[in-house]
C-alpha cells in the first residue's frame, strides 16, 4: 500500500494545461482571461485532473504571446487583475484543483524594467548577456537563434550585442551573475506565498551558457551548427544543455521545496537522455519532458516502446507525459486520421504510461489541428518560416464549448478564429455522447486514479510485433495489463483475460479493431 504522506501528489497525477488566452473569455473582450478559467473550474473537476497549468499570465508586449515577459509580479491586463488571479486561486483549491505557473525564467521581455537598466549600464549591467561585437564587426560567436539568424542583437547604447535564444525582443538572462539569480528565485517565492502549486518552467535547460562564449561545434556532415550530442553532456551546444545547469535547477527546485507540497517540472528542449540528469530526486528539477514525443510523427510501437525504456534507464527520473502542448501540432493531426477512436488509443496510451500526464486543452475532446490562413496567424514563428512552417497557431484557437460564431468562447470576435474544423466536437455535443473522446478521457482518468499500479507503478514492456504495444504496470499485488493496436486496421493480438477496465475498438475473437485497446487488471 502506498503511503499518502510520503507520496508527492504530483506523481502519477494529471495535468491539465490551460492557454489561457484562448480557453474562455468572459468579458467578451475575444481574449481568454482569468475569469473564464474560474467559470470552468467544474468542468475540470469533472474532467478528473489534479492541476492546472496556467500558460504566461504576466504583462508581455506579446511579441510571443507571454514568453516574453515585462513584469514577473503581476497579471497582464488582458486576463484581469491580481485579484482576479487570487480568486481562481482559491476557487481551484476548494475543488482540490492545484494550480502552476508557466514561468519563462530564461529571458525576459525586452520591455521589461530589469533590460532597461542593464541598457544603461550600472548595477545591472550585467543581469543580461553582453558581449563585444567581433574586430570586423560581426556578432560575438556562432550561437543561433531558434527563431532564424544569429542569437546576437547589436545596441549602439552600450555598443554591445545581447545575447537572444530566440527573437530578438526576448534577450538572454545573466544566470552567471549572483544578484541576478537572487531576483529570479524572488519571483518564484513571490508566488509561492500566494499559494501558487508549483511551476511549469520554460527552456529549462538553457538557463546557463558557457560564460567563455566559445562557438557551437559545426556538424561536418552537414555544415550546420548544431548539437549532436546523444546521451552525454560532453557533447553539446555552449549555450544551453551544460552540465552546470544541474547545480542551478537544483537551486530553484530547493526554492520551490521551502514550500510545502510544491512542484516544479522543466521543459527540456533538446535531449531526452539529459533529463535524468536534469531533474532526479536529489538533483535539479522534481521532473520534466523533453521532445521526442511531441516530435514524432509517425504512430509507432517500437519508438514509444524504446523511448521509455531509455527513460527507464534513468530509473531515478520521473517523467512528465504528453503528446501536444501550444507549441506542438495537436495529436489527432500528427498521427493519423482525425478519428474519435484515434484521439481515444492515444488519450489511454498517455494516461496508462508511467509518469506525470500533462493533458492539452482540447486533447481530452480529440481536437484536430486548425489550417488557417497566412492573414490569419498571430504567431511569430510562422511569420517567420512560411510556409515551410505554419506557425503554432493552429494548436492555440479557442476551445469549442457550444454552438455559436465562437463556439461559446467568447460573446466578442475572438483573437484566433474559431475553427470549423471543431463544430462538432464541442464540449456540449460531447458531454451527450457516451463514447464521445470527452467521456472517455473522464473514465480513463478514473481508472487512473483508482489504481496505485497506473498511477504509480512499474512499468514493463511485453515483446509484441507491430502495430501492437503492450506493457504491464505493477504495484504490490496489483497487475494492470495494457494492449493497443497502434494502427487504423483490425489485427490478431493476445488480449489478457482479466477484469476489463477500459476497452474501445471492436474486440471479437481476440482481435482489436482499428485503434483498438484494451485495459485489464489481471491481479
Amino acid at each position: 500500500m502506498t503511503d499518502k504522506k510520503t507520496t508527492p501528489w504530483w506523481r502519477g497525477a494529471s495535468v491539465y494545461q490551460i492557454y489561457v488566452r484562448s480557453f474562455c473569455d468572459w468579458n467578451g473582450d475575444g481574449q481568454g482571461d482569468l475569469a473564464g478559467v474560474l467559470s470552468k473550474l467544474d468542468y475540470l473537476v469533472d474532467l478528473g485532473v489534479d492541476a492546472v497549468w496556467l500558460s504566461p499570465i504576466h504583462p508581455s508586449p506579446n511579441r510571443d504571446w507571454g514568453y516574453d515577459v515585462a513584469d514577473y509580479e503581476a497579471v497582464h491586463p488582458d486576463y484581469g487583475t491580481m485579484a482576479d488571479f487570487e480568486a481562481l486561486l482559491a476557487a481551484a483549491h476548494e475543488r482540490g484543483i492545484r494550480i502552476l505557473l508557466d514561468e519563462p525564467l530564461a529571458h525576459t521581455s525586452d520591455e521589461h524594467a530589469w533590460f532597461h537598466e542593464s541598457l544603461e549600464g550600472g548595477d545591472k549591467a550585467d543581469w543580461y548577456v553582453w558581449a563585444d561585437a567581433k574586430p570586423d564587426g560581426t556578432a560575438p560567436n556562432n550561437w543561433l537563434s531558434a527563431f532564424g539568424g544569429p542569437a546576437w542583437a547589436y545596441q549602439p547604447l552600450r555598443r554591445k550585442a545581447y545575447h537572444h535564444k530566440f527573437l530578438r525582443q526576448q534577450p538572454k538572462l545573466n544566470w552567471h551573475n549572483p544578484d541576478t539569480r537572487q531576483a529570479i528565485l524572488g519571483v518564484l517565492d513571490f508566488w509561492l506565498d500566494k499559494g501558487v502549486d508549483g511551476f511549469r518552467l520554460d527552456v529549462a535547460n538553457a538557463y546557463l551558457h558557457d560564460a567563455t562564449l566559445t562557438d557551437n561545434p559545426v556538424e561536418t556532415s552537414t555544415g550546420n551548427w548544431r548539437w549532436a550530442a546523444v546521451a552525454n553532456f560532453q557533447k553539446h551546444w555552449n549555450d544551453s544543455n551544460l552540465v552546470e545547469n544541474i547545480p542551478v535547477l537544483d537551486e530553484v527546485r530547493r526554492t520551490v521545496d521551502k514550500h510545502r507540497d510544491r512542484f516544479a517540472f522543466g521543459e527540456f528542449s533538446e535531449e531526452a537522455a539529459r533529463c535524468g540528469g536534469f531533474a532526479a530526486p536529489d538533483e535539479g528539477l522534481h521532473a520534466g519532458y523533453s521532445f521526442p514525443l511531441l516530435q514524432a510523427h509517425k504512430l509507432n510501437a517500437k519508438f514509444i516502446r524504446d523511448h521509455f525504456t531509455m527513460l527507464e534507464d534513468h530509473p531515478a527520473h520521473w517523467p512528465c507525459l504528453s503528446f501536444c502542448n501550444h507549441d506542438i501540432m495537436r495529436t489527432v493531426s500528427r498521427f493519423g486520421d482525425g478519428s474519435p477512436e484515434l484521439a481515444k488509443l492515444m488519450l489511454a496510451v498517455l494516461l496508462a504510461l508511467r509518469g506525470t500526464v500533462l493533458i492539452y486543452q482540447g486533447e481530452e475532446l480529440g481536437l484536430p489541428e486548425v489550417e488557417l490562413l497566412r492573414e490569419q496567424l498571430r504567431d511569430p514563428v510562422g511569420d517567420v518560416y512560411w510556409p515551410a512552417h505554419k506557425g503554432r497557431d493552429g494548436c492555440r484557437t479557442p476551445m469549442p464549448w457550444s454552438h455559436g460564431p465562437s463556439l461559446g468562447f467568447s460573446a466578442g470576435t475572438p483573437w484566433l478564429p474559431a475553427a470549423a474544423e471543431h463544430v462538432g466536437l464541442t464540449v456540449e455535443i460531447q458531454e451527450q455522447n457516451p463514447d464521445s473522446p470527452l467521456n472517455f478521457t473522464r473514465a480513463l482518468i478514473a481508472a487512473r486514479k483508482a489504481s496505485v499500479a497506473l498511477r504509480l507503478g512499474d512499468i514493463t514492456f511485453l515483446d509484441t510485433p507491430e502495430p501492437l504495444l503492450a506493457f504491464e504496470r505493477t504495484h504490490g499485488d496489483e497487475r494492470i495489463r495494457c494492449v493497443f493496436n497502434m494502427s487504423g486496421t483490425a489485427i490478431s493480438g493476445s488480449l489478457p483475460e482479466g477484469e476489463t477496465l477500459l476497452a474501445c475498438g471492436e474486440i471479437d475473437g481476440g482481435h482489436l479493431g482499428p485503434y483498438g485497446l484494451r485495459i485489464s487488471r489481471l491481479g
